[in-house]
């Protein structure tokens, strides 16, 4: 059994919740927010015993093993040092901070502390992302991955008519790159490795933020184009182009179809039954604490680092600036 913590009461945190409660290793112990109130009924709401309105203290009890952080990404990589530094294990939802330097300490500090970082990102630990790598070498030379996630923000109607909520605020390190354009960006990087060069473009907002964008990396023998969006919906496919055929994947942020179409016409279909999206990076992080293991093979350190570098680039070429750079 693993006893977590949560910081952050929001929706994600109650998806999180709804995947991670499918597994009996997984317990639900403690609950942290700025508020008692709001603590207290997330707390109840999902049958947690404590509730702490300070992360120190909520980090040194000894009611927790581990810690589900899904805070704004700019409080990401100071929260996440804050557990690692009491010997607390962290799941970090993606993107897993601001900026590399930022990863680059949360690293630091896990290595420092012996705990487990992982970077929360659902999609490539999930059955079907699974068997997209598994089943790689059947189309032969890889020569382009096209990336597509489109995503109408449910915010976005309230920046238009002048409430600028988190989402599109660069103080939380957010935007579309950010929020969206990571569930591109990682598969690519954790499949393909690290680019050679990076182009990238993106329309502004004047919060500061990119409502969306473009990034192209170019390898010596392939491509990968990465477009993401949270100022229109995109119905597209993401699709890996090989010499012998493709693989559709039909959300690359949360894969449910996917499929080989070979150059023959023939079809086969890779897809599984899957449980609750957000189930899997729980089960494989507590997997990975209960074999005594402080990363994860999937969601590396690496990963994380070769995928922040990315988005570093992109943003400097895009022009989006956060505070947390600065810093």
């Amino acid at each position: 059994m693993v006893r977590f913590g949560v910081v952050g009461t929001n929706k994600i945190t109650d998806n999180f919740l709804a995947g991670a409660n499918e597994l009996s290793e997984f317990k639900l112990t403690a609950v942290y927010s700025r508020t008692e109130e709001k603590a207290q009924a997330f707390a109840e709401k999902h049958g947690a015993e404590a509730t702490f309105t300070s992360l120190e203290e909520m980090a040194n009890s000894d009611v927790i093993d581990a810690v589900y952080i899904a805070s704004p990404n700019s409080l990401h990589a100071e929260q996440s040092v804050i557990f690692m530094n009491a010997r607390k294990h962290v799941l970090c939802e993606k993107p897993m901070a601001s900026n590399k330097r930022e990863v680059t300490q949360m690293v630091e500090a896990a290595s420092r502390n012996g705990v487990l970082l992982m970077e929360a990102m659902k999609s490539t630990v999930m059955p079907n992302m699974q068997m997209v790598r598994e089943n790689l070498h059947k189309i032969g030379q890889v020569r382009r991955f096209v990336a597509n996630y489109g995503q109408y923000s449910s915010r976005y109607d309230a920046y238009k008519e002048g409430t600028v909520l988190n989402a599109f605020n660069p103080k939380f390190s957010n935007g579309s790159l950010m929020d969206i354009g990571v569930y591109g960006v990682y598969p690519v990087v954790s499949m393909l490795g690290m680019p050679q060069s990076i182009k990238a473009e993106g329309v502004m907002l004047e919060s500061g933020v990119d409502g969306e964008g473009s990034i192209l990396l170019r390898y010596e023998d392939k491509e990968a184009v990465i477009m993401y969006s949270k100022i229109t919906d995109s119905h597209l496919p993401s699709e890996i182009q090989g010499e012998n055929g493709s693989i559709l994947i039909d959300k690359i942020g949360s894969p449910l179809d996917v499929k080989i179409h070979y150059r023959d016409g023939s079809i086969e279909d890779l897809t599984q039954n899957q449980s609750h999206t957000m189930m899997y990076e729980a089960k494989e992080f507590i997997e990975l604490i209960q074999s005594g293991q402080l990363e994860s093979s999937i969601n590396s350190h690496e990963n994380s680092l070769r995928s922040v570098e990315v988005m570093d680039e992109a943003r400097k070429q895009i022009g989006v600036v956060f505070p947390a750079d600065q810093r």
